[in-house]
């Protein structure tokens, strides 16, 4: 089978009911993409399928079809996504396991939303589950991240 990851169609020999997250991470070594709960819950396996936030524990990869993924490697090649910028700058990360799927949900909410209020940040933000409780500095980062992509400060 054929699936397009971070702009590259790789073709892959695997089950059609592998949850996408072990593909990433066990096939095609995406590290970045983290295995939390496995039930879906915590968002720590959150990746884009055609821009939006999915959480890969749960999907079959047979379930992505056309659809192109993007994980936390395909966001940008060398963290400089406004997003990741804003994640360092705010200094968001404690012990950091969540904040792939952190950062890519917060990025497919600047897509469809550039200037989130905070009600906006928290209802796109609430389904994941930081351990360490940096929920304050999440929603700074997002509010930076907001300001750099649109250039200012």
């Amino acid at each position: 089978m054929k699936i397009d990851i971070n702009g590259s169609v790789r073709e892959i020999d695997v089950s059609p009911d592998m949850p996408l997250l072990w593909v990433l991470r066990d096939v095609l070594g995406l590290p970045g993409t983290k295995f939390g709960c496995g039930m879906a819950q915590c968002g720590a396996c959150t990746v884009h399928l055609d821009g939006n936030p999915t959480r890969s524990c749960v999907l079959p990869v047979s379930s992505v079809g056309a659809r192109k993924v993007t994980t936390i490697e395909g966001l940008s090649s060398d963290a400089s996504h406004p997003v990741q910028r804003a994640w360092a700058e705010a200094d968001v990360v404690q012990c950091g396991y969540c904040q792939s799927g952190q950062i890519m949900t917060a990025a497919a909410l600047l897509e469809k939303k550039p200037d989130p209020g905070d009600s906006d940040i928290d209802a796109a933000m609430s389904p994941h589950l930081c351990r360490c409780g940096t929920y304050v500095r999440i929603r700074e980062a997002v509010h930076l991240a907001s300001r750099l992509k649109r250039g200012e400060r």
